[in-house]
């Protein structure tokens, strides 16, 4: 069994900023691919970031440019740098997980953003 456990989500002003955090335990052998999705109310999920296990990244085009995830594989730990944070941005995070022994999300974590 895989855990997910995201932190960091908050209130913050429009132009501000947060960094979430993913920390996975368990029975883990090797991680393929970490990412981060999130929810507005009313939407469906959508990918905001993607890192691989060697350390390539891809964006949404909403947030190229404003987000930065990286991982630290030493602590199974993925992270989102969100800066210039927008209205739009408001969402539920929610980390996701690509293990040989599938795929595993966390419980998510609210970001709002206020103007």
């Amino acid at each position: 069994q895989v855990q997910l456990v995201e932190s960091g989500g908050g209130l913050v002003q429009a132009g501000g900023s947060l960094r979430l955090s993913c920390a996975a335990s368990g029975s883990i052998f090797s991680i393929n691919v970490m990412c981060w999705y999130r929810q507005a109310p009313g939407k469906q999920r959508g990918l905001v970031a993607t890192i691989t296990s060697g350390g390539s990244t891809n964006y949404g085009d909403s947030v190229k440019g404003r987000f930065t995830i990286s991982r630290d594989n030493a602590k199974n730990t993925v992270y989102l740098q969100m800066n210039s944070l927008k209205l739009e941005d408001t969402a539920v995070y929610f980390c996701y997980a690509h293990l040989a022994s599938g795929v595993y999300w966390g419980q998510g974590t609210q970001v709002t953003v206020s103007s």
